[in-house]
């Protein structure tokens, strides 16, 4: 699993890349095929004081790409929100990957 983290007006810290990682390894954990993450956290100036923080993540796992973001007035509350966001999304993308065939009953005989 490759992850990329950059930052946009922003300093990406050793202590923000390792909370990053740590939040993001529960979705490695539930789906052993993802191949690449990307996050990207910003701060934006001009917006309105409540949602400066944004984290935006783009995930590919085989077969689909997976994209979410998340906004906060706290970086670290906008990474929290965005890893159960992609952890929902990852979730729900395995159960209709698996294979929900079920034998048919000449074979059960």
């Amino acid at each position: 699993m490759n992850l990329t983290i950059s930052g946009h007006h922003l300093e990406v810290t050793p202590a923000l890349r390792g909370y990053v990682t740590s939040k993001l390894e529960r979705i490695s954990r539930h789906f052993d095929q993802v191949v690449d993450i990307k996050v990207l956290l910003t701060v934006d100036n001009l917006k309105e004081k409540d949602l400066r923080q944004k984290a935006e993540c783009n995930i590919h796992v085989k077969g689909k790409d997976l994209f979410a973001e998340s906004a906060h007035a706290d970086l670290y509350a906008a990474v929290d929100e965005l890893a159960d966001k992609l952890d929902r999304q990852v979730l729900r993308y395995k159960d209709k990957a698996q294979d929900h065939h079920h034998d048919s009953a000449k074979r059960l005989m």
